[in-house]
């Protein structure tokens, strides 16, 4: 359990953001894949699947009232994976930096970089009910190069609820003192950045007592920005069924919207939604960052009634931050 971390967290309010979390959606030039080696954990009512070859992230997530995939799968920059910002942001066209991407903040990708997948170095199933796995993220910006730094994910049921994902991220970064990028600057972080198939595009923050505000964006990016009361937003398709976010470690706007048109169930389609819930975070070059986030499925009296009850538990927890 992530235990709040009062003192950092109130430091981390006080700076003033040096820049945001990316708006593009990330494309690179890697060719889309099908799911190759997953990795699933079902309950009978959740079914939830991280795959090796991309990055340990969760690729798969279906249940009862919508049997297919909805993670959008498209490349490594999309997915429900951990990403982060953290120091300057540099010009390194002459080491083969992404023109697209140029200049970039050190930004490990749990799925992996332009161009390749991460490196996963454990993956295992804890228990019937619980997935583990650590990856080695690549930088965003270059082609292939591995961050220095590992990603850490326990993805699991919630104990009370079998419509309810309990989701434990934990990044350690390890870079050199003084290295490039240099001291830690206040960034937004994703916690976490989460891309669906297009057709869950109904976008409703959640206000508490089963009563939602609908969110609207056109096709981005630039993504829409909301903040939702009870730190929730809710994705919808048109037969009714949805997916929530809960992020109480959230302090900023979330990034949320559609991307291109159309209304596409193909995770492995361009098309997609996303949604990010944002914090401000400084992270050093050996900060440790833990936090926690829930995943609520069903439709939207179901959700609400979860949402309800995460609100009451959980909705002082803060984010763990170590060496900032």
């Amino acid at each position: 359990m992530i235990r709040p971390h009062q003192a950092l967290f109130a430091l981390c309010l006080c700076f003033i953001p040096v820049t945001k979390a990316a708006d593009p959606v990330r494309t690179p030039n890697v060719a889309p894949k099908a799911v190759q080696d997953l990795l699933t954990i079902d309950n009978g009512t959740i079914r939830v699947g991280l795959d090796r070859e991309m990055g340990a992230s969760i690729t798969w997530l279906s249940w009862e009232g919508y049997p297919k995939n909805m993670v959008n799968i498209h490349d490594p920059g999309r997915l429900i994976q951990q990403s982060y910002y953290a120091g300057k942001s540099l010009d390194r066209g002459a080491d083969g930096q992404s023109k697209s991407w140029n200049p970039w903040a050190w930004n490990p990708i749990q799925g992996g970089g332009v161009g390749s997948w991460a490196r996963v170095t454990t993956f295992e199933r804890k228990s019937p009910r619980l997935l583990y796995a650590e990856t080695v993220p690549k930088l965003w910006d270059m082609p292939d190069e591995e961050a220095e730094a590992v990603m850490r994910q326990w993805t699991g049921f919630d104990e009370e609820r079998p419509d309810v994902l309990e989701v434990r991220c934990e990044l350690l970064c390890q870079r050199k003192p003084g290295d490039r990028w240099g001291p830690a600057l206040p960034r937004h972080q994703e916690v976490p950045a989460l891309y669906f198939t297009r057709n869950f595009s109904e976008f409703q923050s959640y206000l508490g007592e089963g009563k939602w505000r609908t969110e609207s964006q056109p096709p981005g990016p630039p993504w829409g920005k909301a903040v939702p009361p009870k730190k929730a937003i809710a994705c919808f398709e048109k037969g009714g069924q949805g997916i929530a976010v809960f992020s109480p470690t959230a302090t900023e706007h979330w990034n949320f919207g559609p991307h291109a048109g159309g209304n596409s169930p193909d995770p492995l389609a361009a098309p997609c939604v996303h949604l990010a819930p944002i914090s401000k975070v400084n992270l050093g070059p050996r900060s440790t960052l833990s936090y926690r986030y829930w995943i609520v499925v069903g439709t939207r009296d179901s959700i609400a009634k979860r949402l309800d009850q995460l609100w009451a538990k959980y909705s002082d927890e803060t984010f763990e931050l170590k060496n900032p």
